[in-house]
C-alpha cells in the first residue's frame, strides 16, 4: 500500500495576503453592513452639524499684584489660569452673558452647552469659543462671554479692594480711639500719628489698584463658513470610518468562526491533500446520479475525483475504498454513488456497498435496473440482495443495500458484517454513517484499503476534521483525502417545502459473512 501522493494543484503554497483577503471577503454582509452604518453616522453628523458656526475671542488675564513690584515673581505663580478657567465657566458668568446678550437668567444653562473655554500651557489667555446656528449669534456669544467673565473678574477684585479698606478703615478708628483715651505726650503722639499716617497710605495703595481683570486681545468675528465640514467630507469620512469598522467585525468573526471556510483549512486540519472541490448544484440533491446521466461542473468534478483516485491514491488491482463523513450533513452517498459510476465508466466492475444498519434507502433512491438484466456472470458474482443500477452513458454497477442487520447494532462486528463477501474483481465503494456519531467506520477503515472523507464546506468544523483523522490514524486505517462540498443552492427551499421522509427500516436478518483473514487488502486497478 502506498501513501498518497500529493500532486500540485492551485491550494498549494498559498499566497498568506490572498488568504487573509478571502477570508475577509466571506463575510461581505458584516462589512457592508459596517459602511452602512458609517455612512448613516456621517449623514447623522451632517444633519445635526451642518449649520452650526463658531466663533472664538481671547482674554488676557491680568494679575491683580502690582505689576513693578513683583518683578521677580513668575507669571505663573501671579495668576492660577486653573481656577480662572473655571470660575470663566461658572454659571454666574454665563448669566451675566445671558444678560448681555438680551436674554433671560433662565436661558443661562443653553448658552453653557455651545461655550469651549481653552487655556494652553504656560499662557495667561483664556480662548473662548462659541457655538450657534448662526454665524451672528457664535459671535456675539463669544464676545459677551469674554466681557462677562472680565466684568465677573472685576467685581471680584472690586469686592476684594471694599474688603480691604474696611479692614483697614476699622484699624485706623481703632487707633483713634486709643489715642483720646490716653494723656497727651508728645512722643506717644507723634507715634501714633505716624501709625495713622501709615494706614491711611494703605488705604489710598488699596484704592489706587486697577481692579480690571483682563485686557480682550481678540474679538470674535462673525464666521464665513459652517465648524465642521461640509456633506461631501462628513460622507466620505463615514464611509472611510465604515470600511474599518467593517473589516475589523469582518477581521473579528473570521478570527473566531470555527468552521472550515477554504481548502487551506481543511488541508491544514487533516493534513492530508483535498482531492476535490465541488461547486455549488442546482436543485434538490434526490438525484444521486450525476456522472453519466447529467454534464455541469458537479459531475466533472466527481468523475475527475475518481480519476485521480484511480490513478494515484489506491494500488494496482481491486481495492476498497469507504466514503465517509465526520457528520451528517455532507453530500457522502452522492460522492459514493457517483464515485462507483465513474469507475464503471473506466471499466471497473464496482460495487456500491451501503454500510447504514437496518435502512435501504440509498438502493431506493438509485434507478435500478430489472432483474432480467443481470448476465450469468453477475449472477454469480454479486452478493445476495445486490441490484444492478443504471449510470446512463458510464455503464451500470452494483448496490448492495445496507439493510443486512438491526439499527441497535452498532458495534465494530456488525460494521464488518454489513460488508458482504464475494465481491470477487470488482471495486467495492463503502458508504458509512458519520464517524463521529457511529464507530462502525471504524471498524471498516480496517477492512479497506483507504478512507475518503467527505465534509461541507462552511458547515463542517475544523475540530471535526481534526477528530477524524485521529480516529481514522488510531484505527489503522488510511486516509487518503477529503472531499470539500459547496452545498447546493436549492436544498433550502427543498427543506421548506417539505419534510424529508423516515428511512425505512429494514428487516433483521443474520449477518453476511465475516471477510476472511487473507482478504484484507485489495487494491483497484490503475487506468
Amino acid at each position: 500500500m502506498t501513501g498518497p501522493i500529493h500532486l500540485y494543484d492551485r491550494y498549494d503554497e498559498p499566497d498568506q495576503l490572498h488568504d487573509q483577503l478571502r477570508r475577509l471577503l466571506r463575510h461581505r454582509v458584516v462589512i457592508a453592513l459596517g459602511i452602512v452604518l458609517g455612512l448613516l453616522g456621517g449623514a447623522a453628523l451632517a444633519l445635526s452639524r451642518a449649520h452650526t458656526y463658531t466663533s472664538a475671542s481671547e482674554v488676557l488675564v491680568r494679575s491683580t499684584a502690582d505689576p513693578f513690584g513683583t518683578v521677580s515673581v513668575a507669571a505663573d505663580n501671579q495668576v492660577s489660569m486653573g481656577t480662572e478657567q473655571q470660575i470663566a465657566a461658572s454659571t454666574a458668568v454665563a448669566v451675566r452673558a445671558a444678560r448681555l446678550m438680551g436674554q433671560a437668567d433662565g436661558k443661562a444653562a443653553a448658552l453653557e452647552g455651545g461655550l469651549r473655554i481653552t487655556n494652553q500651557a504656560r499662557s495667561q489667555v483664556l480662548r473662548f469659543e462659541f457655538t450657534a446656528r448662526t454665524p451672528k449669534r457664535a459671535a456675539r456669544g463669544a464676545n459677551a462671554f469674554a466681557e462677562a467673565y472680565l466684568a465677573d473678574r472685576k467685581a471680584r477684585n472690586q469686592a476684594a479692594v471694599q474688603r480691604a479698606t474696611r479692614g483697614v478703615e476699622q484699624q485706623i478708628k481703632t487707633v483713634e480711639a486709643a489715642q483720646k483715651k490716653e494723656p497727651e505726650d508728645d512722643d506717644a503722639t507723634k507715634a501714633v500719628q505716624s501709625q495713622l499716617d501709615t494706614l491711611r497710605k494703605r488705604v489710598v495703595d488699596i484704592n489706587s489698584h486697577d481692579t480690571d481683570g483682563g485686557d480682550v486681545v481678540r474679538r470674535g468675528e462673525v464666521p464665513a463658513r459652517p465648524s465642521v465640514p461640509g456633506w461631501p467630507t462628513l460622507l466620505a469620512l463615514g464611509l472611510a470610518a465604515g470600511l474599518a469598522l467593517g473589516i475589523l467585525l469582518a477581521w473579528l468573526r473570521s478570527a473566531l468562526d470555527t468552521r472550515v471556510r477554504s481548502a487551506d483549512e481543511a488541508r491544514a486540519a487533516l493534513r492530508t491533500p483535498v482531492l476535490g472541490l465541488l461547486p455549488p448544484g442546482h436543485g434538490e440533491d434526490d438525484d444521486l446520479p450525476a456522472v453519466g446521466r447529467q454534464g455541469g461542473d458537479r459531475a466533472e468534478t466527481l468523475r475527475a475525483l475518481a480519476y485521480r483516485l484511480r490513478g494515484t491514491c489506491l494500488p494496482a488491482g481491486t481495492g476498497r475504498l469507504l466514503v465517509v463523513s465526520p457528520r451528517r450533513g455532507a453530500a457522502t452517498e452522492e460522492v459514493a454513488v457517483n464515485l462507483a459510476a465513474a469507475l464503471a465508466e473506466c471499466g471497473d466492475e464496482v460495487l456500491l456497498v451501503d454500510a447504514d444498519p437496518g435502512t435501504a434507502a440509498l438502493t431506493a433512491r438509485l434507478p435500478l435496473l430489472p432483474d432480467d438484466a443481470r448476465t450469468p456472470g453477475d449472477a454469480s458474482s454479486l452478493p445476495d440482495g445486490s441490484r444492478l443500477v443504471d449510470a446512463g452513458t458510464a455503464g451500470r454497477f452494483a448496490c448492495c443495500a445496507g439493510g443486512t442487520g438491526s439499527p441497535a447494532r452498532t458495534g465494530g462486528s456488525a460494521a464488518v458484517h454489513r460488508l458482504p463477501a464475494g465481491s470477487g474483481s470488482r471495486t467495492t465503494v463503502v458508504v458509512a454513517r458519520p464517524l463521529l456519531e457511529h464507530a462502525d467506520a471504524l471498524a471498516l477503515a480496517q477492512r479497506v484499503d483507504g478512507v475518503l472523507l467527505v465534509a461541507g464546506l462552511g458547515t463542517t468544523r475544523r475540530d471535526d476534521l481534526r477528530r477524524a483523522h485521529e480516529l481514522i490514524d488510531c484505527s489503522g486505517g488510511t486516509l487518503l483525502g477529503i472531499v470539500l462540498d459547496a452545498g447546493r443552492r436549492g436544498r433550502l427551499r427543498a427543506v421548506l417545502r417539505r419534510r424529508p421522509a423516515r428511512r425505512p427500516e429494514a428487516e433483521t436478518v443474520t449477518p453476511v459473512v465475516e471477510l476472511p483473514a487473507q482478504d484484507d487488502t485489495l487494491s483497484v486497478s490503475r487506468g
